[in-house]
Parts: structure tokens; sequence; C-alpha cells
């Protein structure tokens, strides 16, 4: 008998359960706090809220110039697709972009998403992707004149288009990408849509092109959790790209994000484990700052954090997110007056080191809805290095 429990001990610790087993709830978040919300004089609005209008779920792009960037979002929550502006100037000024778009464009739902893709002999492109109907796209060559057009929609069943898309092989310009956003299923395992409402279950999935965007793969299923539901993945390169780390939501809302690897170009992935509690939030995006840390802004879900539902940040290094270490600091970004609605930030950081991180909030009390709005700064101001 006492040689039989040495391998269920040694099954269970290895289990892939056993980093959910008896999770701390609530784990006490020990990173310090940099508030500079209440700081007006940091913040543009790239599109104001109104009585009548919701500003939600943005996204953004920056080329490789370190001062344009695009954005794009929805009209109400998850709602139709439209608006989309850019900032010659490294989000100081906007500038609205609706009228260049196809007018199909208006008629996709839900959480678009923006990326420059660039393909073998050198040739860029710009593409915006939607959750609805069935993952359609517009894509446009990455030039000043060229126009945006509608190419075939992928077809591929989604709760929401691409959250993120990184090269294949850093550093190499070959035109190959992964693609990963979620998906919902039933009990089943059958894939539903987004707009069906029962009782579903969450996984994450990868595609891959090797054309720049113009042809996928069929999705794989890289994060399927028992008693969990991962989605809206964020996936980076560790700094020596010699390994690829993928952040998601945690969509209970019970305990910590979750967090995974791949060493092998995304061939093969570790069993997601929890981040620290000072990382767990909705929707990550973040960037490399020119000190080598990492800077992640996302919605606070952190149970029992003084800045949750607000829209947040986190900064240290890629040791800190691997060893689910508390890193330098948080900083609250900016204050959401409706709860936890908002988040779904870009993140970027230009040429001079300032952070752009953008979101779509309701920053007022009032009767004006989510504005999409941008807060700036520069990380040596909230995170100096020691």
């Amino acid at each position: 008998m006492k040689h039989a429990i040495v391998p269920l001990l040694l099954a269970l610790m290895f289990s892939p359960l056993w980093s959910f087993a008896e999770e701390p709830i609530g784990k006490k978040l020990t990173a310090p706090l940099v508030d500079i919300s209440g700081d007006a004089d940091r913040q543009v609005v790239i599109a104001q809220g109104t009585k009548d209008i919701y500003q939600g779920h943005p996204y953004s792009l920056m080329m490789p110039d370190g001062k344009t960037l695009w954005v794009v979002w929805n009209i109400n929550h998850g709602g139709f697709a439209g608006p989309a502006a850019r900032s010659d100037d490294g989000g100081l000024t906007w500038t609205r972009q609706d009228d260049q778009l196809p007018d199909e464009y208006k008629g996709y739902k839900n959480c678009p998403s923006i990326f420059r893709l660039v393909n073998a002999e050198g040739e860029a492109f710009l593409w915006i992707f939607a959750a609805q109907p069935l993952f359609p796209r517009l894509v446009k060559k990455d030039a000043p004149d060229a126009p945006w057009e509608v190419a075939p929609a992928l077809g591929y069943p989604n709760v929401m288009a691409f959250s993120s898309i990184i090269p294949e092989h850093p550093g190499r310009r070959d035109g190959c990408y992964l693609g990963f956003f979620h998906r919902a299923l039933t009990d089943g395992d059958k894939v539903m849509n987004a707009e069906n409402k029962q009782t579903r279950r969450l996984e994450v999935v990868m595609c891959r092109t090797s054309d720049a965007g113009f042809t996928w793969s069929q999705p794989e299923v890289v994060a399927s959790v028992p008693g969990k539901q991962p989605c809206e993945p964020c996936a980076f390169w560790s700094p020596n790209d010699d390994e690829i780390c993928c952040l998601m939501r945690e969509n209970t809302h019970k305990s910590a994000s979750l967090m995974m690897f791949s060493t092998d170009n995304g061939q093969t992935w570790s069993q997601p484990v929890n981040t620290s509690p000072e990382l767990t939030g909705d929707r990550h995006i973040g960037t490399r700052l020119a000190d080598g840390r990492y800077f992640f802004a996302f919605r606070d879900t952190a149970v029992g954090s003084p800045t949750e539902g607000h829209f947040v940040g986190w900064i240290g290094t890629y040791d800190d997110i691997k060893n689910a270490a508390p890193g330098t600091c948080r900083v609250k970004l900016l204050h959401s007056c409706a709860g936890w609605d908002c988040g779904y930030p870009g993140v970027h950081q230009l040429a001079d080191g300032t952070v752009v991180a953008l979101t779509y909030i309701k920053y007022h009390p009032g009767e004006e809805k989510h504005s999409v709005v941008e807060t700036r700064f520069r990380p040596e101001e909230v995170a100096p290095l020691k």
C-alpha cells in the first residue's frame, strides 16, 4: 500500500489540473501602485461618447515610423464596426478615417482588430478583422493612396477575431505569422458562434499564415482548461526570441489570469498556469519598453484589488511574468465610472520613450456613454530603474 501511494502522489503533482488545486482567492497584491488616473493633462480623447453613442472596444496599431497610429473600434458593447482614426503625431491629435473604409465594414460586428503584416517580398499590408459575420476582413497595401478593400471572410466560428498576431520566426522576413483568437464550445465540443447565448466554455486557438495574412490554416486548439475559460490571448516573444508567452483572460473571474509558453514556434504549448495577481485582468495588450522591461495594460480583475474594474497597467521583467512574481509596479491609468466596463487597450511606446495606452471607458460621471481615451506617460515617471 505504501508503494502504491507514491505513484498516485506523483500523478497528482504533475497533473494538468494541479496548478489550479486549492488556488488562493484574493491573494494579496504586493507590487507598489502608482496612480496617474487623475492627471487630465496626460489624457487625449480620441472619440467622445455622448448620451446616445457608446464608443467601445478599440484596437490599435503603430506603424514602423514610431509615430503614426491607427485605431479601430465598434459602436455599443460588442456592436457594429465603422469608426476608425489615424494619428500622425504619436497620438496627440487624431483624424477620423471612417469615410475611407468600404461600406461593408459597417456591417461587421464585435471588437475589430488591426495589424500590419509583411510578405517575403517585403510588401506590407494593413488588415482589419472582426468577429461577425464569420470573421470578415478588410485589407489595404501599406501605401498612402492605396484603398481599403473587402477580402473574403475567413469563415471561422469565433467569439472574437484575432487579438494578437506575431511573427512565426522573429527577425526573418518570410510572411509567416501566428494568429490567436478564442471561440466557444457546447458541452459536446461543437463550435458555436458568439451570438449563441447558450451556456458555453471557451478555448484559445491559433492559425498560421505564410503569405502575410491572405490565407490562413484551420484553427488548432492551444489552450483548453477544464473548469476555466481561457480567452483573449495576448502572445509575444521573449527578449531573446527563443520562447513565446501567451497571456490569457480567465473568464470565470474566480482567480488569476492564465499564461502558457512555447519553445518551438507554437508547435506545442505548456499547460496553462496562473499569472501573478498583479497581472490578473482582461484583454492584456503590451509592449517591451526601451529599458528591457515589459508593460501591459488591461482591465483589473484581481480579486480584492484596490483598482478592481479600472484601467490599469503593469511593469516588470520577462522573468517576473514567467515566475508569477509581483513585478516592478502597477499603474492605475484611468478611472472607470462604469464598473468593469473598460479595457480592450492599445499600448505603444513612441520613439521618444513615451508610452501611449488607450481604451474605451466611461471616464467621467454623467449622461455621456463610453469614449475612446488615451493616457500618456514615461516609464521612468512611474517605475524608475533601481
